[in-house]
């Protein structure tokens, strides 16, 4: 059975970032994630069109948190607010104690080992705190950076199309523990 209990919020920290719980005042960042172009260019969602799209995904992420269904850490350097990207697990299944990740990086930052660095505290946290047994990370096949990423932190890919759309890969990551 998967530890996943998130009252209180489990913040983690690395030697560069802490990963934190989102609150109202994240509500410019969130909107800047999610109306850059570059960074939703792969992902099948609609576009923030105002901060009240941004507040009403905040209140959303919050509503997942508080009944333990998803949890969504914003990610900052250490001794700033400022939020530069998301990571969150989501779907989780105790059938197989098993779920998804995912995140996303403001552009300004990428490319500096930030979310390597972030994906691999998760993961970490993930097996060692929660009991999950495997992650999976979907994605659009032509998100090189994603695949890039992912390989570099020892995920394999299923190698079958998605079901739903033949554009999506499924990489996933077992526990050692496994």
């Amino acid at each position: 059975m998967l530890n996943k209990t998130f009252t209180p919020f489990p913040v983690l920290t690395t030697k560069r970032l802490t990963l934190r719980q989102l609150v109202p005042n994240d509500e410019e960042a969130i909107f800047n994630l999610r109306t850059d172009a570059e960074i939703n260019r792969f992902l099948d969602r609609k576009k923030a069109t105002s901060l009240h799209d941004a507040r009403q995904f905040i209140d959303t992420v919050t509503k997942n948190t508080e009944n333990n269904s998803a949890i969504y850490w914003a990610i900052s350097f250490i001794g700033k607010r400022e939020l530069i990207g998301t990571i969150c697990l989501f779907c989780f299944s105790d059938d197989t104690n098993s779920c998804e990740i995912g995140y996303e990086l403001l552009t300004g930052f990428q490319r500096q080992g930030i979310m390597q660095e972030a994906v691999h505290k998760v993961i970490d946290h993930a097996f060692h705190i929660m009991g999950v047994q495997k992650i999976e990370a979907i994605f659009h096949k032509n998100n090189l950076r994603s695949m890039q990423l992912l390989e570099k932190l020892a995920f394999r890919n299923r190698n079958e199309p998605g079901k739903k759309d033949p554009n999506l890969v499924c990489y996933y990551l077992n526990s050692p523990n496994a």
